[in-house]
């Protein structure tokens, strides 16, 4: 059985740090090309787009392949926050067994499962001896090309 610890750092949030950046008002055709606008609609804060609630948010960086299916790749820096709730189908951080893992949550009225997004990896069923605890749901992922 394959298994993976999915998580190789955590990052704390510097809140003092604003990245702000153009954001032009017309969109990038993912089709057939379209002229550019040279207009620039507004300046964009990073912190705003991403970080809802900068207290409880911190960052990690994902580790393996376990989560692919998820477009979360190894290396891919994950934003996660500790103040929304952990419900089914959502990508979460969690300890299970003294392990950090990031999987999606199953939950169900009588079982809680960890889901791999990746064939290779098995799913992690949370049992009543299991010692688990989840630290925060992904809200985004931050990876390079």
């Amino acid at each position: 059985m394959r298994t993976d610890s999915s998580i190789a750092a955590i990052h704390g949030l510097d809140q003092k740090t604003r990245v702000v950046r153009p954001l032009f008002s017309c969109s990038v055709s993912a089709g057939f090309p379209s002229p550019a606008d040279d207009y620039i609609d507004r300046r964009l804060d990073l912190n705003e787009l991403l970080i809802t609630n900068p207290a409880a948010t911190f960052f990690v960086r994902a580790a393996g392949d376990s989560m692919i299916g998820a477009a979360i790749n190894h290396d891919d820096i994950l934003i996660v926050d500790r103040s929304l709730a952990a419900t089914s189908g959502k990508i979460i951080i969690a300890v299970i067994d003294g392990e950090l893992t990031v999987k999606r949550l199953a939950q169900t009225a009588t079982s809680c499962t960890l889901m791999a997004e990746n064939p290779n990896y098995p799913d992690l069923e949370i049992n009543e001896e299991s010692d688990f605890q989840v630290w925060g749901v992904v809200t985004s992922v931050i990876h390079q090309f």
